[in-house]
């Protein structure tokens, strides 16, 4: 790392075990991200920090970035995804929209003042994302939506919102898809919440659209050309996600030694065993590789060389890995480890959402395929 890198990472490192891990488990209960730690992560400097001067970010790497996911979802998975999410939608926001409105809303974001969410996932869409049937017609001074969205991330807590709209060929797959960027409290916007048994405090829910008037400065990037925008923003959030996913597996990794140190069994510790210790072994390598795997990815990303395949890498390997980790800490802790008292089941709940959102093992895989054999791997236009 860099100095200013490690100055980044020394404040994470310190807001992460002075403020979120201690209150992580009870946190993980509400339904709601707390506002003021968000705010209190945006005066530090711990939101954004890869978006540009102008919109008050610091115009840092991805690596940069995803050092600060990491120390941040080592203390509180859930309040890192303030982070990916600004990270990611805010560095579209500020990209592709009219100059007024990034203006008006990305230094917000930045500041931890206000959430930005996506609209991309549709009830007969899943993994088949392009597969849109939200429409968006054009009407005098803007567009009316009309439609849904599902498994939206924060659904009930976001102030802003990327929606992805059908503008063009009803079948037309990726082609005719715009992007608008919308006020999450625009006439005509219902909202509705998921009971997930993870990630509660972030939530998922659906997005109902009913004749809802966005004006024509909403429209984001090219009009019906917009899919790819958000594909290319997937291989920034993968590798970020990879880390998001293995820092609470390295938390109990991390107590999971200690604890094995001090409990005893037949008048040793039960580190001695090679039962117990051989398993901490694997996952502290495993770790090891994938985090490198995840910030070789983001280097490539700041250097502008491809990375998708390795993109899609961190996103099925990682959170899979990670949970089965997060499960062997568990067991290592006896039943002690099955009650709410400690962090694994709440971790492995957490990440285990991410082993399904954002693109599954599958879909990651055929990813893979595709950028080493080239379409001809692939079964689907």
């Amino acid at each position: 790392m860099t100095d200013e890198q490690t100055a980044f990472v020394d404040v994470a490192e310190r807001f992460t075990r002075e403020h979120l891990a201690p209150h992580y488990l009870a946190r993980a209960k509400s339904d709601q991200l707390d506002r003021d730690v968000m705010r209190e992560m945006g005066a530090l400097g711990l939101i954004g920090v890869d978006l540009p001067e102008a919109f008050g970010g610091m115009g840092q790497s991805s690596v940069t970035s995803g050092l600060i996911t990491e120390q941040i979802a080592y203390g509180d998975f859930n309040m890192s995804y303030i982070q990916l999410l600004a990270s990611l939608l805010g560095g579209m926001v500020a990209k592709h929209a009219a100059p007024e409105l990034a203006e008006d809303w990305v230094p917000k974001v930045i500041a931890g003042e206000a959430v930005i969410g996506l609209g991309l996932t549709e009830p007969r869409g899943g993994s088949d994302a392009a597969n849109l049937q939200l429409r968006a017609e054009k009407t005098d001074g803007g567009w009316v939506l009309n439609g849904e969205k599902t498994s939206m991330s924060m659904c009930d807590q976001i102030d802003v919102v990327i929606i992805f709209a059908r503008t063009g060929d009803p079948d037309g797959k990726a082609k005719g898809v715009s992007s608008f960027l919308v006020d999450a409290s625009s006439e005509g916007i219902t909202k509705t919440s998921f009971d997930d048994i993870g990630t509660k405090p972030v939530g998922r829910g659906s997005m109902f659209f009913d004749d809802v008037f966005v004006p024509d400065n909403a429209l984001m990037a090219e009009q019906d050309r917009a899919f790819s925008t958000v594909m290319a923003g997937f291989d920034f959030s993968r590798a970020i996600i990879g880390l998001q996913c293995l820092a609470p597996a390295q938390a109990s990794v991390d107590e999971t030694w200690a604890y094995t140190q001090e409990r005893e069994a037949f008048n040793t510790p039960i580190v001695q065993f090679q039962g117990v210790s051989f398993p901490l072994a694997e996952a502290e390598t495993q770790l090891t590789m994938m985090r490198q795997l995840c910030y070789r990815t983001l280097d490539l990303r700041d250097r502008g060389e491809p990375h998708t395949s390795e993109a899609a890498m961190c996103k099925w390997y990682v959170p899979k890995t990670s949970c089965e980790i997060l499960h062997q800490c568990l067991i290592l802790h006896g039943h002690y480890g099955y009650t709410t008292d400690l962090p694994h089941q709440q971790r492995y709940n957490d990440v285990l959402g991410l082993q399904i959102g954002d693109g599954t093992a599958q879909i990651q895989k055929l990813i893979i395929a595709r950028e080493k054999a080239g379409r001809v791997a692939v079964q689907y236009d």
